[in-house]
């Protein structure tokens, strides 16, 4: 068990007797955030905490990093940068796109930087870049913007080459402009690609690890994210997020006591920081893991924990995600019907996440000893999808739309209609398997091709059932139940 501890775990017992002295002496222990320079034409006195605003922004300490920003704007009223380093903290490229106010404040800290007229080319086309992105919003989509300011980018690295700020924040773009079709991971790799030399050269850099674990978040790549995953908590211990990051590719390779102690100390900072929404990421994975390790009791005790949080309401995707997701895991991955068909989607819910919910309840009648109706969960499960193909949403229409098959190959399966519901499934599998996830999400509530081995074992078709379990296994190794759905399919070949 010695050998399993973690660079997480390590690097809290290194920074344990540390802290406890800092706090000792009435005064709060130094950060660790990595080391970044980002240049600029500012004052000298405002460099460091420049420097420091950038590190918290490569851990996607938004919040955080805004007031940073704005003490070097305070100390500095001529540095424009520090307006793009607020305006960039308003701009969460690998999760929900700003809206309403966040959108307005990132537009006025742009239009404030461009006011001020940066003193360098290099300067002045980081502004311009982040502004292509915020240009428009009235009329351009998210997406459409954040290609832009991609594409915007490439030339500020292709025009600073022996920059690697330009480099790396180049990278992370072209991370979240990656299509979730694209199963070859083309922009992935390349944002690699510069990565990796960087982290050579830098290799207590943040943001460099950071990208590098979202560039490999993938089944094909989740291998080659293993080094990052391993380095990157102990670059930045003092960011909860840094502290949480390792586990995605824990949960692509199925390393979950790994993501476990991962989590249990993201979960930890982030309380420790009051940043409810970095916490409840921390116990969604978290919930997750324990499930795969058959820990069902410790996971309940997480989702249980929500009510001492207080959230009552979805808010921001990040938030209402977790909160609506980890009751749904617990009940469905703990085939506990009665409790799926009870949840209830919490108020302000984004269609996407009310759908995993609805799902969760249609499961929960139809897969019951004795099932239920669920025609009216699958009703509210379609009225999601039709109002994110409203929105033109084409990923989470696609994603709630495996859902939507997969409820009613369900609700087939219990009227006995086999042949449909091994239609249905077999579609919602095709159609979800096409799709990576999110950066937010650990991934499906239970992938759907797991679920069409479950239908095939229920209908005593072992065969079938393998082929389906190995295939889900492929794309999300160390699935508790595809392990031993496999094994029992195996179980009844040999036994025929």
């Amino acid at each position: 068990m010695a050998r399993r501890i973690t660079t997480v775990a390590l690097a809290l017992l290194l920074a344990a007797p540390a802290a406890a002295q800092e706090e000792h002496h009435n005064h709060p222990a130094p950060q660790r955030l990595g080391v970044v320079h980002f240049a600029t034409s500012c004052a000298p006195a405002v460099g460091a905490a420049f420097d420091r605003a950038v590190a918290l922004l490569h851990s996607f300490a938004y919040t955080v990093a805004d007031q940073g920003f704005a003490d070097v704007a305070a100390g500095d009223p001529t540095c424009a940068m520090a307006h793009w380093g607020r305006a960039m903290t308003h701009y969460h490229q690998l999760w929900d796109p700003p809206a309403g106010a966040d959108l307005a404040a990132g537009a006025t800290e742009v239009d404030n930087a461009s006011a001020l007229t940066a003193e360098t080319p290099r300067e002045q086309a980081f502004i311009a870049a982040l502004g292509a992105y915020y240009a428009g919003a009235d009329h351009a989509a998210p997406a459409v913007r954040a290609l832009r300011y991609s594409d915007a980018m490439a030339a500020v690295a292709r025009d600073n080459r022996d920059d690697d700020e330009a480099q790396v924040f180049y990278a992370l773009s072209l991370v979240a402009t990656a299509s979730p079709t694209d199963r070859t991971h083309e922009r992935q790799k390349r944002a690699a690609d510069i990565l990796e030399p960087i982290w050579k050269r830098h290799p207590q850099h943040p943001g460099v690890p950071h990208y590098l674990i979202h560039a490999y978040d993938s089944a094909e790549l989740a291998q080659r994210g293993l080094p990052a995953a391993r380095a990157y908590a102990g670059i930045a211990p003092s960011a909860p997020h840094a502290l949480h990051m390792p586990s995605h590719i824990f949960t692509r390779l199925g390393l979950w006591d790994d993501s476990i102690v991962s989590n249990l100390a993201a979960r930890a900072a982030a309380h420790a920081q009051g940043d409810v929404g970095e916490e409840l990421h921390a116990m969604d994975y978290l919930t997750y893991a324990y499930l795969q390790r058959g820990r069902t009791a410790d996971a309940a005790q997480v989702v249980a924990s929500l009510q001492g949080i207080g959230v009552v309401a979805a808010g921001g995707f990040k938030t209402g995600y977790a909160a609506n997701a980890m009751p749904a895991r617990l009940a469905v991955e703990s085939r506990d019907w009665a409790a799926a068909a009870r949840l209830t989607p919490l108020p302000g819910s984004a269609p996407q996440v009310a759908a995993i919910v609805w799902w969760a309840r249609a499961l929960g009648r139809s897969r019951a000893p004795s099932p239920g109706p669920a025609d009216g969960d699958i009703v509210k499960l379609r009225a999601c999808r039709e109002a994110l193909l409203a929105s033109g949403d084409a990923y989470w229409t696609a994603q709630t739309d495996a859902l939507l098959k997969s409820a009613e190959g369900w609700r087939a399966a219990a009227s006995g209609d086999a042949d449909r519901a091994v239609t249905v499934l077999t579609a919602a599998a095709d159609e979800e398997d096409a799709l990576e996830k999110l950066p937010v999400t650990p991934g499906p509530i239970v992938p759907a091709r797991e679920q069409l081995g479950e239908l095939f074992l229920a209908l005593n078709r072992p065969s079938e059932a393998l082929r389906a379990f190995n295939a889900a296994l492929a794309l999300a190794p160390g699935r508790r139940s595809a392990l031993q759905g496999a094994a029992e399919a195996a179980r009844r070949l040999g036994a025929s």
